[in-house]
């Protein structure tokens, strides 16, 4: 049986890092390309025997080059699958311990090889910037990276709150009805929020556009948003230089880069 560490490891692979997959397959001009005509469900899973239905597994239904990311949900129906062969060794493939022992059995790959191959290429490009020490040179290496960045911090947080984290699920049940957000000056699309209330919560992408946010973490520019996502640069020291701005309630900015952190470390 997976541990509580295993599983909430577990749902931040399925519910916050994958669903980077469709951003990047979208996003990336040479990796959608690859998509354009494909029609296709692809499943990433993990078996478990406290499951309901046996595994537990987010899929994706592309057509055309859209995206439907189902998170945390498992489908019969996967043309497509790369399965594992538990929550364990799951968690240490994407946290880099690949070897023969992680691999996934990798299922319907003859009937949509294409598909396949532009899959693993996306999954592998996703890989690379999570795991970059350091910032691309390129101005829409940076852009993408920070967006993925700013999803998985959002979704993550959502997601270990959802799971009952004590510490997050605390802070969100005693909340009020507030937003959070992540942003960039000059950079409107590159923005991600969760709002929270009374022990719920539910992450976004973008602008959070029907009230001001409470709380806003504000980067002056890309570089300084990778300096602080990427652990390079000091919180504090961006502060007083102006290169991070705490809008709204600054108070709050300490425990937010807390909870950022303890995201970062179960997705490591």
């Amino acid at each position: 049986m997976a541990s509580r560490e295993d599983i909430l490891t577990n749902k931040i692979f399925l519910c916050a890092v994958l669903p980077l997959i469709k951003t990047i397959a979208m996003d990336d001009p040479k990796l959608a390309k690859k998509f354009e005509h494909a029609h296709a469900v692809i499943q990433v899973s993990a078996k478990d025997p406290e499951a309901p239905e046996g595994k537990v597994a987010t899929h994706f239904v592309v057509n055309c080059g859209e995206w439907d990311c189902h998170t945390n949900k498992v489908t019969d129906n996967a043309h497509i699958e790369l399965e594992f062969k538990s929550i364990e060794t799951m968690n240490a493939f994407f946290k880099g311990k690949i070897g023969p022992s992680t691999l996934p059995a990798m299922k319907g790959v003859a009937k949509k090889p294409a598909v396949f191959m532009a899959f693993m290429m996306t999954l592998l490009k996703m890989s690379s910037l999570l795991t970059a020490t350091e910032a691309p040179e390129e101005e829409e290496a940076k852009k993408l990276l920070v967006k993925c960045y700013f999803y998985l911090l959002s979704s993550g947080i959502s997601t270990l709150n959802k799971q009952g984290h004590e510490q997050i699920h605390n802070w969100t049940l005693k909340s009020p009805d507030r937003v959070y957000a992540w942003a960039v000056n000059d950079y409107p699309d590159i923005s991600a929020y969760i709002r929270i209330k009374a022990g719920k919560s539910k992450a976004g992408r973008g602008v959070y556009k029907r009230a001001l946010p409470f709380f806003t973490m504000r980067f002056d520019s890309l570089d300084s948003a990778l300096g602080i996502l990427m652990g390079t640069a000091d919180m504090l020291e961006f502060t007083k230089t102006g290169k991070l701005i705490m809008d709204g309630a600054p108070e709050f900015g300490a425990e937010i880069g807390n909870y950022m952190m303890m995201v970062g470390d179960y997705a490591r």
